[in-house]
């Protein structure tokens, strides 16, 4: 289950998602210092709620763990956007709702998007 993100949960998986590569918190928190001061502890702390949550993952380098996140910022973005859409109560208006929404560019992402899925032998 996908959980929203605090604001230092959310710097920290974006940079793992721009970066596209397992990082150390040492290496998280020298890109982090260069916008903020924050402690070694704190990133350390952060990162390891984060695996807790399922969002990194991690492996044992010596004394520190390497991280790396578990999936791409889209697949946990449809998670959430799914997640938000199970707890509506009523999926159709919601979807209404969202869909009156959408801006020119959106209802263009979504038509191209509707145009690769749902694959062959997946009919809607």
């Amino acid at each position: 289950m996908a959980r929203g993100l605090g604001e230092l949960e959310s710097t920290i998986m974006d940079h793992l998602w721009a970066t596209k590569q397992p990082a150390s918190v040492r290496d998280v928190l020298e890109h982090l210092r260069r916008e903020r001061t924050l402690a070694y502890t704190t990133v350390m702390t952060v990162m390891d709620k984060l695996h807790t949550k399922g969002l990194l993952k991690r492996e044992a380098v010596g004394r520190a763990y390497i991280y790396e996140a578990v999936s791409s910022k889209e697949a946990y973005t449809a998670e959430m956007m799914r997640e938000s859409l199970a707890r509506s109560g009523n999926r159709a208006a919601t979807l209404v709702h969202f869909l009156e929404r959408l801006t020119p560019e959106e209802a263009g992402a979504l038509e191209a998007a509707l145009r690769v899925y749902p694959p062959k032998g997946h009919a809607s």
